[in-house]
């Protein structure tokens, strides 16, 4: 039987604040298959950051088991854990986080100035990947000179660079407005229909619904119904 590309079982993750131990994620386990298009929903608090960042390979879990790939991420020291976020997670966030100073282009190509690409080539993926989400025409354009669902695209152009297998988007639209929301998601859905394994973490019913598949998390424990309808009470 083939291996889920991602495999979480029984995670569990606690923090200390103000002296007391709070519990993030409570015996958390998950499965998704390659080429699906996910969507974890709950609101603040509930412990889907704290998911991503296990998902992401950005932190590590106190007790039970995450495999990418067949691959036991617990098992994995910090180098390993950075090369699977360079080639296997491409990571978009609600605030774009690119670099003002550099034009779109260069803020795709910097990923893979960590993986040892030479310039002309670099130059050539990153267009690609401008061209994948319809702004190669905004290339040598600053940040401050493109809309925020284009800052977004440039951001997901990034994140497409090192030609990840899964793309993790925490609140990719929070900082847009509904209509450009839906362009994103529609941006998304291309890439999802091309292959590529989507992962959003969102507390926004409206952007989830778009989703294949929707998980709740709720106080640190996974919920999942079939298909993709949500009452709204059982998340809130």
């Amino acid at each position: 039987m083939a291996k889920s590309l991602i495999s979480i079982n029984q995670l569990v993750k606690s923090f200390k604040i103000g002296g007391e131990t709070v519990t993030a994620l409570h015996r958390v386990s998950l499965q998704i298959e390659s080429g699906e298009f996910i969507a974890i929903i709950g609101p603040s608090g509930s412990g889907k950051s704290t998911l991503m960042n296990m998902i992401g390979c950005l932190d590590k879990p106190d007790s039970g088991e995450y495999s990418l790939e067949g691959q036991d991420v617990g098992k994995m020291n910090d180098n390993q854990l950075a090369a699977i976020r360079n080639k296997k997670i491409g990571f978009i966030f609600q605030n774009f986080n690119l670099l003002p100073k550099l034009s779109a282009i260069e803020n795709v190509e910097l990923p893979l100035i960590y993986s040892g690409i030479n310039s002309s080539e670099r130059k050539n993926i990153a267009k690609d990947c401008l061209d994948k989400v319809g702004l190669l025409d905004r290339a040598t354009h600053l940040p401050n000179q493109l809309s925020g669902g284009q800052q977004q695209r440039i951001a997901i152009a990034r994140a497409l660079v090192c030609n990840p297998p899964i793309l993790l988007a925490d609140e990719p639209t929070g900082a847009l407005d509904s209509k450009t929301s839906a362009e994103i998601i529609e941006v998304m859905k291309n890439l999802n229909a091309q292959g590529r394994t989507i992962i959003i973490i969102t507390h926004d019913l409206d952007v989830a619904s778009q989703a294949k598949r929707i998980v709740q998390i709720k106080d640190g424990r996974l919920f999942e119904k079939g298909g993709n309808k949500i009452e709204v009470s059982s998340v809130y």
